[in-house]
This record gives structure tokens, sequence and C-alpha cells, in this order.
């Protein structure tokens, strides 16, 4: 085996996209989510992690960017690992955190020229608001804060690493 120089090794690996989003839920349960002016589907408040930013970090800022709050990131929920799609040529790792919950939406300061509206909505309609790659972190997201334990998904699919063994 040859010695590689350390820029060419790194150089020559996958690379991949990073963002982090809230899970925050109402008393009763439901679930935030944005409507961004540039999608046609609504989303889970939240961004891309800027490069040399923790995760959690990115979803404190894009909390305070979107929202006009601060929340207290806590718990990992779900690791999604996505493909490359569409017109997105590397994969993306979202990291969904636990941000708790929120009585209302009256404290919320939305930028306008990103955001157009935000809402909570039941577990059954958030999922019908979001695309199916993405919808399936809301029942991951439910249930790994029930369990207070971290889901890994691979393309929106959650993996057992049960049966990998």
């Amino acid at each position: 085996m040859t010695w590689t120089e350390p820029a060419t090794w790194y150089a020559n690996l996958a690379s991949f996209y990073a963002a982090a989003a809230a899970f925050i839920t109402d008393s009763a349960g439901n679930v935030l989510l944005v409507k961004p002016t540039y999608r046609d589907h609504w989303t889970f408040p939240g961004g891309y992690v800027d490069e040399g930013e923790y995760p959690h970090d990115a979803c404190a800022r894009e909390i305070r960017e979107e929202l006009g709050i601060s929340v207290a990131v806590g718990d990992l929920l779900v690791v999604d690992w996505a493909p490359p799609a569409g017109q997105r040529p590397r994969a993306i790792v979202s990291f969904t955190f636990d941000c708790g919950s929120i009585t209302n939406l009256d404290d919320l300061v939305l930028p306008g020229e990103e955001l157009e509206d935000a809402a909570f909505f039941s577990l059954r309609e958030a999922e019908q608001h979001l695309p199916d790659n993405v919808a399936t972190r809301i029942h991951a997201a439910t249930s790994a804060r029930d369990l207070q334990a971290s889901l890994y998904l691979a393309g929106g699919s959650v993996v057992s690493m049960e049966q990998n063994r």
C-alpha cells in the first residue's frame, strides 16, 4: 500500500450536505411546521449546517432566524441519510432535534422573504403536508421522544441495527 498525501486523501473522500431541524410540538402533541416561500410543501423549522458549525448549533440558529425565538435544543431524535436526488448532487444527512413544546404561535416572527406561514398540525396532518421522504420523520421523532433514544433512517425508512447483525 502506498502512502497518500492527506490533502489528496481528503479531496477524494465522499462529501455530503448536512441539515438540522427542530421537532417542536404544542401541549396537545401537534407538530410545528413552516411553509417556505420557495417550496410547494411545508417543512420542519431548520436548515443547512454551515461550514464549521455543529448540527445542534445550526438548529438553534435556524430557529432564531426563522421563528424569531430561542429554544433549548435537546436530544437528537432522528438522523436520516438521504441519497442524492433530483437536482441535489450529494447525499444529505438530516439531524432532527427535540426542541420541546411551545404553547402558541403569537411570539413567532417569520422572515417574510423566506417563510410565509407556520402552523401546528396533528401527526397525520403533518405527514400529509411533508414530502413522502420526510413525512416518516414525524413518526420516527415521536417514537424517539417517547423511547428517549435516537432513531436512524436511511432514505426515510427506519433502519434496525438488529437486522444488520
